[in-house]
């Protein structure tokens, strides 16, 4: 069994930074994408950032320039940075990961952390 544990959330003023991680453990053979998303009050949860195993990264609109995701595959961790915060990013933050099944004509098994909280407030 896979289980993620999330850290780093907390309350920060603008423009101030925090960095979160993901650690996944269990029985993880390769993991294919890892990614952050985050869901404000009343709001749908939305995709913040994502790494695929090669290393490629995808940021929302929203968080270009101010956030920077990366993993490390030794230690099944993924790493959100993040910079300039502002109010707006005050949110949930969960992370995700997908780990490819034995036969591939199947869709990846998906895993969730169970959600640290971020405000940005002054």
């Amino acid at each position: 069994q896979v289980q993620l544990v999330e850290s780093g959330g907390g309350l920060v003023q603008p423009w101030g930074s925090l960095r979160l991680s993901c650690a996944a453990s269990g029985s993880i053979f390769r993991i294919n994408v890892m990614a952050w998303f985050r869901q404000a009050p009343g709001k749908q949860r939305e995709l913040v950032a994502s790494i695929s195993s090669g290393g490629t990264t995808d940021n929302a609109d929203s968080v270009k320039g101010r956030f920077t995701i990366s993993r490390d595959n030794g230690k099944h961790t993924v790493y959100l940075q993040m910079n300039s915060l502002k109010p707006e990013d005050t949110a949930v933050y969960y992370c995700n990961i997908k780990i490819a099944h034995w036969n591939s004509k199947y869709p990846p098994y998906d895993y969730w952390g169970q959600g640290t909280q971020v405000t940005v407030s002054s």
